[in-house]
């Protein structure tokens, strides 16, 4: 019984040892460089906001933010990595609606658990995608490629930065609500995808706004509708799929920061600070609407945790039910 009594103190103060390299860690933040990790290539959506913000970040925290950009199997071998890394704050990354949702459905083995494996820092808001085809496509809307699929069932073809990515759910999607089958084609990343379109080695693709603005508006290829339920700021004059015809056609991708689950709370505390300051900043808020980008006001990371574990629910049976799998 005595030893008994004597290890209640003993135990905490190890807790109390333990817990104050922590806070002295959490005080002193950062004292050297932080990876900020992109689970999709150079030039993408992800690419384009993690630079952005990382700069902000670089000069707030007076620390580099070094961009790792780590493609391949949909964003999961990039998640893996984070999901492996300390618990420090000084690997963070670049998370969206396919890395952290999508993929829980369409891989049986991720390498992640979303919800345990990771802790939500900052939410940054949705991009919508934008079906295109090659410039010498006859097609001049979705009715064209609806007609042209059912009269070739699978091989129509549509390319992506990866399986398990919006462009390739928003092909899934695309071939469920039109009762049509179409040939998914991954690429390593968002840029080699569109080029397969540009030079015509697929039929179509769905690709984040941003990614492709500048190819729709130089005619290199043809925006046939785009898959958020509201027109996109930058076309405008580009109806949506679900107004063309394609009832209950939705894809808006959201985005966020997240860092390794077990994150010291005041680290995240400061992150989620400083990346939503950085998004309040006029100028960024201008670059990123520029590149098509819908801003959300800021987030807890409590309130982005939520998010995760609602939008789990509502997709999963969604993308088990289209029969899509990466195995």
């Amino acid at each position: 019984m005595p030893r008994v009594r004597l290890a209640v103190p003993a135990l905490l103060a190890s807790a109390v040892l333990l817990a104050v390299p922590l806070a002295a860690h959490a005080q002193g933040y950062p004292t050297k460089q932080i990876r900020l990790i992109v689970p999709l290539a150079a030039g993408s959506t992800a690419d384009i906001v993690s630079r952005v913000v990382g700069a902000e970040l670089s000069k707030a925290l007076g620390q580099a933010v070094v961009i790792e950009n780590k493609t391949g199997a949909g964003g999961t071998i990039a998640m893996a990595e984070v999901a492996r890394s300390e618990p420090d704050g000084y690997t963070i990354s670049f998370a969206s609606q396919g890395t952290l949702v999508f993929n829980q459905a369409l891989y049986a083995k991720p390498g992640y658990d979303s919800l345990k494996d990771f802790q939500p820092l900052a939410f940054v808001g949705g991009v919508s995608n934008v079906m295109i085809v090659p410039a010498s496509s006859p097609a001049k809307g979705p009715a064209d490629v609806i007609a042209a699929a059912r009269a070739k069932p699978g091989e129509l073809t549509f390319s992506s930065g990866g399986s398990g990515t919006s462009h390739h759910l928003s092909g899934v999607l695309f071939g469920n609500l039109t009762g049509t089958k179409l040939l998914h084609v991954p690429y390593k990343g968002a840029p080699q995808g569109v080029t397969a379109v540009l030079a015509g080695e697929v039929s179509m693709g769905f690709f984040n706004t941003p990614t492709v603005i500048a190819q729709i508006k130089d005619g290199r290829v043809k925006a046939l509708g785009v898959t958020s339920l509201a027109r996109s700021p930058l076309l405008p004059d580009v109806p949506t799929l679900d107004e063309q015809g394609v009832k209950g056609y939705e894809v808006n991708t959201w985005f966020g920061f997240i860092a390794r689950a077990g994150t010291p709370p005041e680290v995240v505390r400061r992150l989620n600070a400083e990346i939503n300051k950085a998004l309040a900043d006029p100028a960024v808020k201008s670059k990123l609407a520029q590149q098509g980008f819908d801003l959300a006001p800021p987030m807890t990371p409590e309130q982005f945790a939520k998010l995760i574990a609602e939008d789990m629910v509502k997709w999963t049976p969604v993308v088990k039910s289209s029969g899509a799998r990466v195995d």
